[in-house]
């Protein structure tokens, strides 16, 4: 028996290297019936389609075809793919699936999607902003907000603040038209949903252009509207109280943080272990992965071990903004902590409700110092239901910190040394307040005490010096500030971006080049920050708030990049000039 057994296994060895020459459909047997051979399936399921079908079948897109007409069919360089798994296809395929790229000269990538392998189907098909930026693809989940994106309650927000802020005894008034236009940022908001980027952008900009009008008439003039909501201020508070708290579980029970608001966790724990965020932040590149992680459909691996020795998921853009936007997330991460992945983030939800309930407490004070109890009530309850920031509230962003800093400035106005360090604050944060430095220098005119403005001067200065004190954490400081520089003001300056009329060139696509009229308005908010420092030469708080505002406005009018999340920025100016008694101009008492 020993010796037939040994037989056997001699006549297999002998056999398997013909039957490596071809596979066989069934099993195979020697000639006692024993199986010395069985069949196997191929490690890699063999493509149903061709490359060439492939992408013939892409090109066919209504979506794809429509923007391909754009660019000629010289030149174009197409690039096709098969994979194999469908863990690296669109939700749903059963099968592998056809990766199609299409590029074109300077106009770079210019069309990207995916073929079902077995059904033929075109699953996914960007083409032009949407190719680079996942946020322009109007599906679920491509942007943040999570809930505050549906319909019913946004036309909520919308709802409640008409109800609560319009004059329905005067319809035909300013403070409705100025309340309908605060709001008409939402068709904007709704083409951007759907992934229509070249409907939604334009759409932002005639009620911007309104608001600047609206903000610069009432500065100059110095008086607003003089209609006002019926509704008692108690009413008004009860609203407000109810929304903060509704406010706060949909940000804790249904919301996500994007980019932002992960990159201000991160400068702060890397501002809590000793060192400058800048510079620092995790990355991808040719880093170890972390244990146990695999790549995402886009065949991209996130978590990786960094130089610090820890798991992180990278972000490796995320040192763009001013110091105090990192320094503004130690609380959370102190209360919070930080596991190092691109989780939930408690820090950043934190970070978010407390400035949103700073903003609220903020406006109830500038109310009540410069309008009394009914203002006190109107301004906090126009942030509670302005769905715009709960927008900011719902994506965990950092753009409630800077109005957070701004209307506290505003409340303090009367003290230059407390103005000067909240604007300071402000414009380290992400910049954008800086405009308003010639208008709080000089409120409430150059003619009158000078001092004041050596006063300011001293306190923006103390506070930049220590924000910027994050920088000595760096064996060298000037070094340090070099890389601040370039990874936050040289970076903000060459950026491009699809969220604006002005770079859409980028494209090649036969789209208005609006370079030189974007360069022009620069030139004029420029030479607008200034005038208004000095016209009106005394300034009552409605004047100062209205033109902070259309100062506000016009900066974003001209960033390259702008998005929805900016709308909180003005909002407490723009509440203010147009809720505030306009009958008369708003004075503050000028203390000795």
């Amino acid at each position: 028996m020993p010796c037939r057994v040994a037989a056997v296994a001699l006549c297999a060895l002998a056999l398997a290297p013909a039957a490596g020459a071809a596979t066989p459909a069934s099993p195979v047997s020697d000639r006692n019936g024993h199986i010395v051979q069985t069949p196997f399936a191929p490690t890699k399921p063999v493509a149903r389609l061709t490359k060439a079908r492939a992408l013939s079948l892409f090109r066919a897109d209504d979506k794809v075809a429509d923007w391909l007409k754009r660019y000629p069919v010289q030149g174009r360089v197409q690039e096709v793919d098969y994979a194999s798994n469908p863990a690296h296809c669109s939700a749903g395929t059963a099968q592998g699936c056809w990766t199609v790229k299409i590029f074109r000269g300077k106009a770079g990538e210019i069309a990207t999607g995916r073929v079902d392998d077995r059904s033929g189907r075109v699953t996914e098909a960007w083409t032009g902003p949407q190719v680079a930026w996942k946020m322009a693809r109007g599906y679920p989940g491509a942007f943040g907000g999570r809930k505050i994106n549906s319909l019913w309650i946004w036309l909520g927000f919308c709802a409640l603040f008409l109800l609560g802020l319009a004059d329905f005894r005067r319809l035909l008034s300013w403070r409705n038209l100025d309340l309908l236009v605060l709001l008409s940022f939402s068709v904007s908001l709704g083409f951007f949903n759907r992934g229509d980027v070249f409907t939604s952008v334009p759409l932002a900009y005639p009620p911007m252009l309104y608001l600047i009008g609206r903000c610069a008439w009432i500065g100059v003039r110095g008086r607003g509207s003089p209609s006002r909501s019926r509704w008692p201020a108690w009413i008004l508070l009860a609203g407000t109280v109810f929304l903060a708290g509704f406010r706060i579980g949909l940000n804790v029970e249904d919301s996500n943080v994007i980019d932002v608001g992960y990159a201000g966790v991160i400068g702060a724990e890397r501002i809590a272990h000793g060192q400058s965020p800048y510079g620092h932040f995790p990355i991808e590149g040719s880093l170890k992965p972390c244990p146990g992680v695999a790549a995402d459909a886009d065949g991209e691996i996130r978590d990786r071990i960094q130089t610090n020795g820890r798991c992180e998921s990278a972000n490796p853009q995320g040192d763009t903004y001013g110091p105090v936007a990192y320094l503004a997330y130690e609380p959370g991460f102190a209360v919070r902590g930080w596991s190092g992945r691109w989780d939930d983030l408690p820090a950043a939800h934190f970070t978010s409700i407390m400035f949103d309930l700073l903003c609220l407490a903020g406006l109830g004070l500038v109310g009540w110092r410069f309008g009394g109890a009914w203002l006190a009530s109107a301004l906090p309850f126009a942030w509670a239901s302005y769905p715009f920031t709960q927008y900011a509230s719902s994506s965990n962003t950092n753009d409630t910190i800077l109005p957070a800093f701004l209307v506290f400035g505003f409340w303090l106005v009367t003290s230059a040394w407390a103005r000067g360090i909240l604007l300071a604050l402000a414009g380290w944060t992400k910049f954008a307040p800086l405009v308003l430095a010639p208008l709080w220098l000089t409120y409430p005119g150059p003619v009158r005490r000078p001092r004041r403005a050596l006063v300011f001067a001293l306190g923006f200065a103390a506070a930049t010096a220590a924000a910027f004190a994050v920088l000595l954490l760096e064996p060298s400081p000037l070094h340090a500030a070099r890389v601040f520089y370039d990874r936050t003001l040289a970076s903000q300056f060459s950026r491009q971006s699809p969220f604006s009329l002005w770079d859409w060139r980028q494209y090649h696509a036969g789209l208005p080049d609006l370079h030189v009229l974007q360069k022009v308005l620069e030139g004029l908010l420029v030479l607008a920050a200034l005038a208004v420092a000095f016209v009106p030469r005394v300034k009552s708080p409605l004047q100062l708030a209205a033109l902070s505002g259309a100062l506000l406005i016009g900066l974003e009018l001209v960033l390259t990049h702008w998005f929805y999340l900016y709308i909180p920025w003005f909002l407490p100016f723009v509440a203010f000039a147009v809720l505030a008694p306009g009958g008369r101009a708003l004075r503050d008492p000028d203390p000795a």
